[in-house]
């Protein structure tokens, strides 16, 4: 399942890739807001910017939400971070990250969605998730991946997607194994910040598929930012 939940259909219809859109928009404002509208200093929004270009995000909707988050337009909006923990059927361990600027909105619609599952008190999962931070990239011709995450100062590393590979940091070194990898030829396609489970459970069947129409369930809501699953 990987460290982060991908609704893996998202794209393939108008509908999913407005949502696709609608989260991307959101990222993109607060990265600005955070860090400035340059993404050349701005790694947060570095990223964010390049995951719109993947999605194929029209040009004027890219650049006005940058402008948007760094207060260069009429309009102000502020997004909080609200984080969810609880379980999915079968007691799996979900983390459920939110930006919002409407929290009881959020929180009456998370409640909603977790009826099929249960929605604990903060703490209640994330001590079984570490916090770190996840590279996904391509290697350059011949490139031994194990050599580059020793070079870079990566934690550690896992086959990505694709023949990808994923390589695991601390939470502040990020940015510079993402720096250091780009300047030994690798090609970063994503760098974030987030929850790895420490004892994923393994599930197959009817029992998986309910999960992840549980996932799926949850990743349409337009105030769910990112969900991490402990499950392998």
């Amino acid at each position: 399942m990987g460290a982060q939940w991908k609704h893996k259909g998202r794209t393939e219809h108008a509908a999913a890739k407005g949502r696709l859109f609608t989260k991307l928009v959101k990222e993109i404002i607060v990265a600005a807001k955070a860090g400035g509208p340059e993404p050349s200093s701005n790694p947060r929004l570095r990223m964010a910017v390049d995951a719109a270009k993947r999605a194929s995000m029209p040009r004027d909707t890219l650049e006005r939400a940058i402008k948007k988050g760094a207060g260069l337009l009429d309009e102000p909006v502020t997004y909080e971070l609200v984080t969810y923990e609880g379980f999915a059927p079968h007691q799996v361990p979900v983390i459920v990250e939110c930006l919002t600027e409407n929290k009881n909105r959020t929180a009456t619609n998370i409640r909603i969605l977790f009826r099929k599952g249960q929605l604990a008190s903060s703490g209640a999962v994330s001590w079984d998730f570490n916090r770190l931070g996840v590279i996904e990239a391509t290697p350059p011709s011949g490139a031994d991946a194990e050599t580059a995450a020793i070079e870079a100062g990566a934690q550690d590393l896992e086959a990505g997607e694709e023949g990808a590979t994923r390589f695991l940091t601390a939470p502040t070194d990020l940015d510079a194994v993402s720096r250091a990898l780009t300047g030994m030829g690798w090609t970063v396609s994503s760098q974030n910040l987030a929850w790895i489970a420490k004892n994923p459970v393994q599930l197959e069947g009817a029992a998986r598929t309910e999960v992840e129409a549980f996932l799926e369930a949850m990743d349409e809501d337009d105030d769910v930012q990112n969900i991490y699953v402990g499950l392998k």
